[in-house]
């Protein structure tokens, strides 16, 4: 892959050595890379030629902040990806993604899954449990109105787990659910850190 490819956060990246580890990194994160998992690519600023990434562990709250050079990247795999990959588990969150498919297929937007179930189905590693919730991306170039998400979320919640939500704006990512709600300002993750902010998609605000 390019050393100037494009990554997106949320895509799974394999390459990653070993040595880009800092000396006080945790064992469980050396075993990962040793293994060759992939990591995954998280909203932060970086010099370029390199890439924020995110080491996970096996449980839950063993995630790793790193950078990874980009000429380190063998491959790379995004969320749209994985759609219609088959899984070899039935966890309820890919019973979900079964249910939902359908429907995401026809909402006229890019879409992927992400979290635990975009890393097992895109690595065979297991990451997933009979409790874990089904993490989806909807890629929103433009705007998308409260009343939109409203929709989705009551279609989704007839899923047999929770499924989560990230609209991945110009600017940023929003939770589905928050925008579906009543509360004048949601929470916008962009690689500059995260504000609150009532219009997501207006340059003007997101940029402020």
């Amino acid at each position: 892959m390019s050393a100037e490819a494009n990554v997106l956060p949320h895509d799974l990246l394999w390459g990653m050595p070993v040595s880009a580890l800092p000396g006080d990194a945790p064992d469980w994160a050396v075993e990962a890379l040793t293994l060759e998992h992939p990591v995954v690519v998280r909203r932060a600023l970086v010099p370029r030629g390199l890439v924020a990434v995110g080491v996970r562990g096996v449980r839950r709250e063993q995630r790793y902040a790193a950078v990874m050079l980009r000429s380190d990247i063998r491959r790379c795999v995004r969320p749209e990806q994985l759609t219609h990959r088959l899984a070899l588990q039935d966890w309820p969150a890919l019973q979900a993604l079964k249910q939902v498919r359908p429907l995401m297929d026809q909402l006229g937007l890019s879409w992927g899954v992400s979290g635990s179930a975009g890393f097992e189905l895109a690595s065979g590693i297991a990451a997933l449990h009979a409790h874990s919730d089904l993490d989806l991306i909807i890629r929103t170039p433009r705007f998308v109105s409260r009343d939109w998400a409203a929709e989705w979320v009551e279609v989704l919640d007839r899923a047999v787990c929770r499924i989560d939500v990230q609209l991945q704006t110009p600017f940023g990512a929003l939770a589905l659910r928050e925008w579906a709600g009543a509360s004048r300002q949601v929470l916008l993750k962009s690689e500059r850190g995260a504000w609150l902010v009532e219009q997501p998609w207006q340059p003007a605000e997101a940029c402020a």
